[in-house]
């Protein structure tokens, strides 16, 4: 059986990237919904069902897991997809998030947050962040231009639009980049906030992943491990993922 790694459009690469060279044993479908990219415009329903949608297409691709490397599906479309939908459907798969990952790694009082609207608007990173220290102080910011500018190629333009919503955030000791599309301009963040601590999912959910499967070795060995490879998008065009400098093959399908 496979690993699925879901994300709203391309910026899961990243964090498919990441994962796969660091357990590169195992078999792995990437679905990115390219055609409905981003979600986090979207309404909690509207998220759930494309969500629910996403890891159904996964299960019947014979996946045993499926990690949704999507911030808002993580916070919009999770916790229902595991205590509604798998118990009635799937009980023996998995569907896990990265936003308790992300939070795990957290280790200051004072932390930022980047994401999507319909993440802040969740309050998914706060609610988490305050269950393990009440104290913790938590300044969230919406940036809906960031996943268009990634999946478009604006680098050469994010350094202004970074600057405005990094200085709504002022002063943290530690930035959760609550969007795998954001990890295309760490780099740039970390130059920007040199004193912060910048939290990228790219560099903590392989890690998490690896850990869940040593935990649950029943998952473990139901997973092939021949190196396997499938790359999926619901559109596909001339230019989609080069600008990650991420050269595979991308089959299209329909949700």
């Amino acid at each position: 059986m496979n690993i699925g790694i879901f994300d709203s459009g391309l910026g899961g690469l990243l964090v498919t990237q990441a994962i796969t060279k660091a357990l590169p044993e195992y078999d792995y479908i990437y679905l990115g919904d390219t055609k409905r990219v981003p979600y986090g415009n979207h309404s909690q329903e509207t998220v759930y069902e494309f969500t629910r949608q996403a890891v159904e297409w996964l299960f019947a691709q014979d996946c045993a897991l499926v990690v949704l490397a999507c911030n808002t599906a993580s916070a919009e479309a999770l916790r229902r997809i595991q205590q509604e939908y798998l118990p009635a459907t799937f009980p023996n798969r998995r569907v896990l998030g990265v936003i308790i990952p992300t939070v795990e790694a957290v280790r200051s009082t004072t932390v930022g947050v980047l994401a999507t609207r319909s993440t802040v608007a969740s309050d998914a990173y706060g609610k988490e962040l305050r269950t393990r220290n009440s104290n913790t102080e938590i300044k969230q910011v919406a940036a809906p231009l960031l996943v268009p500018l990634v999946e478009n190629d604006g680098r050469p333009w994010a350094r202004p639009i970074l600057q405005s919503y990094l200085q709504q955030l002022g002063e943290v000791e530690s930035l959760i980049l609550g969007c795998t599309h954001y990890s295309a301009y760490k780099d740039i963040i970390r130059e920007m906030l040199p004193k912060t601590t910048v939290l990228c999912q790219d560099e903590l959910v392989p890690q998490s992943l690896a850990l869940y499967l040593e935990r649950h070795p029943e998952i473990a060995k139901t997973l092939g491990r021949n190196g396997n490879r499938r790359y999926c998008l619901t559109e596909v065009t001339d230019w989609t993922g080069k600008f990650l400098d991420i050269e595979v093959p991308f089959e299209k399908i329909t949700l």
